[in-house]
């Protein structure tokens, strides 16, 4: 009998001891497999481009793949929507944008801001007004002027319908008094593309989403909705500069499903706040002319919360929400 107990408890520590160790060196210990990443928009935007370089960032420091997955369609609906219903293991994150705040409001997503678990802010860039370089307009007063003169002849790409560029445009339709037609693309990159090719008139995207085009001399920015003007490219005046107060920005963030493992949560906020001052993820930024802005969760969160309120009232002011539904 008492070799039958010692026994027992022998077996019973050695299986203590073992799945010990299997849990501190073995598959328990997190992250030890890829982790998916989905962005919401098509590959060659400035969503791509800035979620492309941050993950390779973080990779360096988690030891770890993260696979970019590009999850397009419904104005961004399909992509928020996987991250948001993602199993919250840690092993599925996302890049979530402007549009989580805008498309609540237009009845297309069922959630909102609040459903998510906000990592950090990352990047926000102005909006730019870019034309076709042979364009007979060169500043924001002659291209108004023209608008004036040819209502309704003038299109106006972006990335979607309701999405943060259909409301740049109408932010800019509406403080200048100028009546065109927006025309929705499934992203800035195809917006872009439809510009250079003549297929429209203008585009209302960031200059990030520009900038290969702008370098091949195939358009050409009017103006940049911003306070300041882009360090890479300073002959371009902001709207400001050009008597028109029009500030207006995009915003990209890293957030993760609701109900991760607050210690797989911090261990993902330390890599991507060191990530965000990685020398190659910001060489790559300004080459990219895309403005890093980090902001940690809390301050993300409040930042969620106060943009969300603001995109509202945008929205009810430009009645762009008649136009789209």
């Amino acid at each position: 009998m008492k070799k039958s107990i010692l026994k027992t408890l022998v077996l019973g520590l050695l299986a203590m001891l073992f799945s010990f160790n299997f849990n501190l060196f073995g598959a328990d210990k997190y992250p030890n497999k890829t982790i998916k990443v989905f962005c919401p928009w098509g590959a060659g935007g400035g969503t791509d481009a800035v979620l492309r370089a941050i993950s390779a960032a973080v990779e360096k420091d988690l030891g770890v793949t993260l696979a970019v997955e590009n999850k397009t369609g419904g104005a961004g609906a399909i992509g928020h929507a996987a991250i948001k219903d993602a199993k919250p293991d840690g092993y599925t994150l996302g890049m979530i944008t402007f549009e989580i705040n805008s498309l609540p409001q237009q009845g297309l997503i069922d959630f909102t801001y609040a459903d998510y678990t906000p990592v950090c802010l990352l990047n926000a860039d102005a909006a730019t007004l870019t034309v076709k370089a042979d364009a007979p307009y060169n500043t924001i007063a002659e291209f108004v002027e023209y608008a004036k003169a040819h209502p309704d002849e003038i299109s106006i790409g972006n990335s979607a319908p309701g999405s943060v560029w259909h409301i740049g445009a109408g932010l800019l339709a509406n403080a200048t008094g100028i009546k065109v037609k927006h025309i929705p693309f499934e992203g800035a990159a195809n917006a872009v593309t439809a510009l250079a090719g003549g297929h429209i008139q203008a585009v209302s995207v960031s200059l990030a989403e520009v900038k290969s085009q702008l370098d091949a001399g195939k358009v050409k920015v009017l103006g940049i909705m911003d306070d300041k003007k882009a360090e890479l490219y300073p002959n371009i005046p902001t709207f400001k500069e050009q008597g028109f107060d029009i500030t207006y920005y995009t915003w990209r963030g890293i957030a993760l499903p609701k109900g991760v493992d607050p210690a797989i949560v911090k261990i993902i906020v330390d890599a991507f706040e060191k990530a965000s001052k990685n020398e190659e993820f910001l060489k790559t930024a300004k080459a990219l002319n895309l403005d890093v802005r980090y902001l940690g969760p809390d301050d993300f969160a409040k930042f969620l919360k106060d943009n969300f309120e603001a995109v509202t009232k945008t929205l009810e002011e430009t009645h762009l929400l008649d136009e789209v539904k």
